[in-house]
């Protein structure tokens, strides 16, 4: 879809919620993991959504798809990425490069229950942005890309629950 073709959607739906605050509340699709095989889940949405998850072999998977924390960092990079690209579109701003990595820790103690002290939580989960505009400033840029992370659903959940941070990498 072309800039102005998102830009003109998202402003009708602007207006919309504008005109009636209520429509701004939306109910998200649930997901279901359903245990296929040993550690291997099949997860699938109301239309037709489906992805998979496995364990490494190390942890008794087979290890062909990706783990649920992997999904985890992709949905945050997919999600700052794409509020990112949106909020380029409202405001004309061409993206000749948008790149989002999101990296992570974490302690297998915590998981396998070795140690109580020991959280199974991801730490230091911060966003990697690599991004190219031939047309904006680098303070421009940095500022797109903070106002996409701070209104990335993912993120903000995020950070609510645990904290994250974002790293800008202009080029």
């Amino acid at each position: 879809m072309p800039q102005q073709a998102i830009r003109e959607a998202i402003d009708n739906v602007a207006r919309a919620i504008i005109a009636n605050p209520e429509k701004g509340l939306v109910k998200n699709s649930p997901a279901t993991a359903t245990l296929t095989n040993d550690l291997t889940f099949s997860i699938t949405g109301p239309k037709g959504e489906k992805a998979q998850t496995d364990m490494p072999e190390a942890l008794g998977g087979g290890g062909g798809v990706p783990q649920p924390g992997w999904l985890m960092r992709a949905s945050l990079a997919a999600c700052t990425g794409t509020v990112i690209a949106m909020r380029a579109a409202q405001l004309g701003i061409a993206l000749d490069k948008l790149d989002v990595t999101v990296e992570s820790q974490g302690d297998n103690r915590g998981m396998l229950g070795l140690d109580d002290g020991i959280s199974a939580a991801l730490i230091g989960l911060r966003a990697i942005v690599h991004i190219r505009v031939a047309k904006a400033s680098a303070d421009e840029i940095r500022s797109l890309v903070r106002w996409g992370d701070d209104h990335s659903p993912i993120a903000c959940t995020l950070r609510h629950a645990l904290g994250a941070d974002i790293e800008v990498v202009v080029e």
